[in-house]
């Protein structure tokens, strides 16, 4: 198979060409720099900047004429947090200086987001979200109007956090993944958020627009550009940015020809650090405007120093063919390079031609950016996604954990790696799952459990505390659900079994399976994981761990009393035709006192007791048979159907109808 075959091409061009940008020659002024070093290029690193190394890393880019430094994403961890704390309360921001922080259009990220920068003299509020095709169909699942949406409500946020937070603050916009969303479709969502914000020539508002992986060549994103730069609205109010990427190694010559087609400002990093193939590189593009003749405004004069300080901090190495600062930049190998090299030296030295450095082979005097001729010549640290955790446990140990979990995951591991200021190699990265979400067993286990299908099934579940066992009888939907019954009725906490996953590991006759149990409580989710060659097995150890983590977090450390727990296992068990009469009588207790006893002990009355078993076998039935909503009523102890209705409407906030189509 032609291995091209499997791509085509996946950009979007704009509804009208123009090619007004390829009319010019070069760019005649520079545009405004923002340095993304501490936040894009810090993310990429191996091992992410300390908070010492960082601020070393600000006064560099500040010597160096950056005005706008992207400073980090504060919601990320707290090293960056704690970063832009520093910055602000040690007065370190100069007063010419900007800072710029990022953050996603969800509103818990955009208010940690202010905290971090209340009482900055002068920062950027830099909001995005996604908009492309792939990610609104694939991962949202939501229309163009509801991402629009996103992206209006965030603004709004922005705004109204801005006015309430001490400091000075400016509104940037990207469209994240612009490179797959339709041009026009991205006007229309900066549009709606410039309507939001409405900026005046006196407080300008930034649209940023980044190719987040580069599908395009240079010359269609200048279209794009071109494009975007004639239909924005307030644009004389706007600063237009954009922020290239490097994918396809075209960074320089996206930034340089979106200059060309309307953009007023560029992000990027030194020498091109980022993610994947990293950023467009700033040294590169400011130092190409010096060989035509334009000042950059940003001073690369002492070009090697800056690239020994990038390189003891950051753990990059600058390549040898580095543009203007790498090892073998000003070097010729072959005898008529090093002539004509020698001798265009000898001309400049002599003043025959002028300030112009217009050798063939050198763009620019190495003499000019601190340099001589020299004849001789998807890793996890505390930056990393969710996506990229989840990706190294499937890749490496074949776990598929279910989507709802891996945000926990990635902050679990964010954080161990934030703390030990390392990268997390695969083994460690198992070992902190396993330890996190299959070795919880600090306040009780289940050695063992016993089946038996009965009106669903009915379980024996074996609970070890402290090397004593009970066993507690429970009835379920299915085996898990048995056990969970089980558990929930010894300890008396009221989760919901929210999530259920299992997948197979390996094959042939040892092959294992892995489950993965979610509960909810208290709008809080609790996760356990559990691997064995019996998928039951695996879900009771899952199950187990994930209650032992909220057991210790509600520091229940004791099952209940074993009277209690035998009656509320009755009430489950006989729930079609349980009265308080028969309850009484099974237990030698009055009703006065087994009301009062089961309401103290379970936090339910006896009649709730009774409806909650009812109303759940009613769930099963509907869910896993053809039954009618009436056989269903009648078969779990309701002889009128309109009374079962409102009770399950109640409840679940849907008729049985509707639960049916639903699952």
């Amino acid at each position: 198979m032609n291995v091209a075959e499997k791509y085509g091409r996946s950009f979007f061009l704009p509804p009208e060409l123009t090619y007004d940008w390829a009319k010019k020659s070069y760019i005649d002024h520079a545009p405004i720099w923002c340095s993304v070093d501490l936040r894009d290029g810090n993310q990429a690193l191996i091992e992410p900047m300390s908070l010492e190394e960082k601020l070393e890393f600000f006064r560099l880019l500040v010597e160096v004429g950056f005005k706008e430094i992207e400073v980090g994403f504060p919601a990320a961890s707290d090293t960056e947090y704690q970063f832009i704390r520093a910055l602000i309360e040690r007065n370190m921001i100069p007063e010419d200086v900007t800072i710029q922080v990022l953050t996603q259009a969800r509103e818990h990220i955009i208010r940690k987001t202010f905290d971090a920068v209340k009482g900055a003299p002068r920062a950027v509020v830099h909001l995005y979200n996604s908009t492309s095709v792939a990610q609104r169909e694939q991962v949202f699942g939501k229309s163009r109007e509801e991402v629009k949406q996103l992206a209006v409500e965030g603004a709004k946020l922005l705004k109204t956090l801005a006015d309430e937070t001490e400091g000075n603050f400016i509104f940037e916009y990207s469209p994240e993944s612009f490179p797959g969303t339709e041009v026009d479709y991205a006007v229309e969502v900066c549009n709606a958020v410039l309507d939001v914000w409405r900026p005046d020539v006196n407080h300008k508002a930034i649209i940023n627009i980044p190719t987040t992986v580069q599908i395009a060549m240079p010359h269609i994103f200048a279209c794009q550009v071109e494009y975007i730069h004639k239909h924005l609205k307030y644009r004389e109010a706007v600063v237009l940015s954009v922020h290239p990427h490097n994918d396809r190694g075209c960074g320089i010559s996206d930034a340089e020809m979106g200059v060309l087609a309307g953009a007023d400002r560029i992000e990027g990093t030194l020498f091109g650090n980022g993610e994947r193939t990293g950023n467009v590189d700033l040294v590169t593009v400011a130092l190409n405007m010096v060989c035509f003749g334009v000042e950059p405004g940003l001073d690369f004069s002492h070009i090697m120093k800056i690239r020994e300080t990038y390189e003891r901090l950051t753990g990059m190495k600058v390549h040898e063919r580095t543009p203007y600062a790498g090892d073998l930049v000003f070097t010729a190998f072959s005898g008529s390079h090093q002539d004509a090299i020698s001798k265009g030296m000898a001309w400049r030295a002599a003043g025959k031609s002028g300030e112009r450095w217009d050798v063939p082979y050198l763009p620019i005097d190495p003499r000019d950016v601190g340099r001589e001729y020299e004849s001789d010549v998807i890793r996890i640290n505390s930056q990393s996604g969710k996506g990229g955790i989840a990706f190294i446990l499937k890749q490496n140990f074949g776990m598929s954990i279910p989507a709802e979990m891996r945000e926990e995951v990635g902050y679990l591991m964010k954080g161990v790696s934030d703390r030990r200021h390392k990268e997390l190699p695969p083994q460690e990265i198992y070992r902190i799952f396993e330890d996190n979400y299959m070795k919880r067993s600090s306040v009780f286990s289940v050695p063992e459990c016993h089946f038996k299908q009965i009106d669903g099934i009915r379980a024996e579940v074996t609970i070890e505390q402290k090397k004593e066992r009970r066993v507690v009888e429970s009835s379920g939907n299915g085996r898990l659900d048995a056990v969970s019954n089980a558990i929930k009725s010894y300890f008396g906490i009221p989760y919901v079994l929210s999530t259920y996953e299992e997948h197979a590991i390996s094959k042939g006759s040892a092959s294992k399976a892995a489950a993965y149990v979610g509960l909810r409580f208290e709008d809080r989710m609790y996760w356990g994981v559990g691997i064995d060659e019996d998928i039951i097995k695996a879900s009771i150890a899952a199950l187990v761990c994930a209650v032992n983590k909220l057991a210790e977090q509600m520091n229940v450390l004791q099952g209940r009393e074993e009277r209690i727990v035998d009656i509320m296992n009755y009430i489950q068990n006989h729930y079609r035709t349980v009265t308080l009469d028969e309850l009484s009588e099974t237990f030698n207790l009055t009703k006065p006192y087994l009301s009062k006893y089961i309401k103290e002990k379970s936090g339910q009355t006896f009649q709730e007791a009774v409806k909650e078993a009812r109303l759940k076998r009613a769930c099963a039935l509907l869910a896993e048979t053809n039954q009618t909503v009436e056989s269903v009523a009648e078969y779990v102890g309701y002889e009128n159907v309109e009374h079962f209705n409102r009770l399950f409407k109640k409840n679940y906030d849907m008729t049985p109808l509707q639960y049916r189509k639903k699952r």
